[in-house]
């Protein structure tokens, strides 16, 4: 009797349960650490802005000095960005320009647009100020001591920026995965090897290595290519083996079905342990989790799409999480359906769309997992429940591929 399918949410569970994070940090630039995650909380040793500071050009006043408009004051001094003013005396004015510090007595900056630049060097006020107006206080945007990003914080440019704010140069991150990646099958080619002309009967050429390896970089793993592994025991045993003494995972394509031509379940339960689990996911079914020595082992199906989107759903939270992100789960949007799905199926659905112009999801054509063209056209899927219909007007729940895929 087969076992009842494992759910996704289960199975996401029961990898992330596995996925303990990689012990290893190193430090980099802060310029070159986009898309790293970060090891150690972040701290500010000052405060953002440093001081006040004004946030238009104008002239910085003591609101009890312009109480009509039509106020003249001389201007006492002036303070560009990068300098400190004296301190301003009753009765005068500072010109005063983006950026630069308040000094010491002014409450409040006129924009210059409100105020006319006289020319006995004086400067006409024609408008009444409010206290405080158009000044950043100091520690507006970062107070000292504060925690600035969070350890597991998957860094992006405005984290870069926000950590050079506080004179962050290097920044502590979780080394790279380091992923041995290979497909399994006498039937794949090499683009580039055989030209489409010459292709023997059955002959295939190999899409998900070109793929897995981008999402893999995309998400800071450090990828070592095996390329294509004969389908022969001892070729499947010895990759195995130089995979698992200098990576952490090991991700295949293909090969862990029940056939005769497939030896990956057998070589990983010779050097380790496999669970093939079934999935209730479409498209997407067959996937295996084991270990090869200290190696973490993920198996994909060979459907191109299946392959896709297992990897967005599953592989990726655990590459995350072996980098120390706490959330690892895509964002989702509630979308309006622009098209029919009549055909209720048993198993959870991903069915590939994209947002038409007028801002309804539109649904691609054939939804095979052979597919790949799908992928490439659509902007993401439709997380559809088991047993449930679409119908033009409903609300799904939409997963651009920009969260799945980034």
């Amino acid at each position: 009797m087969r076992p009842p399918l494992k759910s996704l949410d289960d199975a996401l569970a029961e990898l992330l349960a596995h996925a303990q994070p990689l012990p290893a940090t190193e430090r980099v630039a802060t310029f070159d650490a986009d898309g790293r995650v970060l090891a150690e909380a972040l701290q500010s040793a000052l405060h953002v802005p440093p001081q006040d500071n004004s946030s238009m050009d104008g002239y910085a006043v003591r609101v009890a000095d312009v109480t009509a408009p039509g106020t003249v004051l001389p201007v006492s001094q002036r303070i560009p960005a990068g300098s400190a003013g004296a301190p301003l005396a009753a009765g005068t004015a500072a010109r005063i320009f983006t950026g630069a510090p308040v000094p010491a007595g002014a409450d409040a900056v006129l924009m210059q647009e409100d105020c006319e630049a006289l020319d006995d060097g004086s400067v006409r006020i024609q408008a009444v100020p409010a206290l405080g107006q158009w000044i950043r206080r100091a520690g507006e945007d970062i107070t000292r001591g504060a925690t600035v990003l969070a350890a597991g914080t998957r860094l992006g440019p405005a984290e870069l920026g926000l950590a050079a704010s506080i004179g962050a140069a290097q920044l502590a991150v979780a080394a790279r995965p380091r992923v041995a990646l290979f497909s399994t099958g006498d039937e794949l080619v090499m683009p580039g090897e055989v030209p489409p002309e010459q292709m023997r009967p059955g002959a295939i050429y190999n899409s998900n290595r070109f793929f897995l390896r981008a999402l893999l970089l995309r998400l800071g793993c450090q990828v070592t290519d095996f390329g294509i592994v004969p389908d022969q025991r001892e070729a499947t045993l010895a990759a195995l083996r130089s995979a698992a003494e200098a990576h952490d995972l090991i991700l295949t394509s293909g090969g862990v079905s029940v056939g005769e031509e497939d030896h990956i379940k057998p070589a990983v339960q010779a050097l380790g342990r496999l669970d093939l689990w079934q999935i209730a996911m479409k498209p997407g079914k067959p996937f295996a989790y084991g270990q090869v020595g200290a190696a973490h082992f993920m198996g994909l199906p060979g459907n191109p799409v299946s392959s896709f989107l297992t990897f967005a759903l599953l592989v990726r939270p655990f590459v995350l999480r072996l980098q120390g992100v706490a959330h690892v789960a895509p964002r989702a949007w509630a979308a309006t359906a622009g098209f029919d799905w009549p055909r209720a199926d048993k198993r959870r659905e991903f069915l590939r769309v994209r947002q038409g112009a007028d801002g309804r999801l539109e649904l691609f054509a054939n939804q095979s997992s052979g597919v790949l063209t799908s992928a490439a056209w659509g902007d993401g899927v439709v997380d559809n429940p088991a047993g449930a219909t679409v119908h033009a007007g409903d609300t799904v729940r939409y997963l651009p591929f920009s969260e799945l895929l980034s």
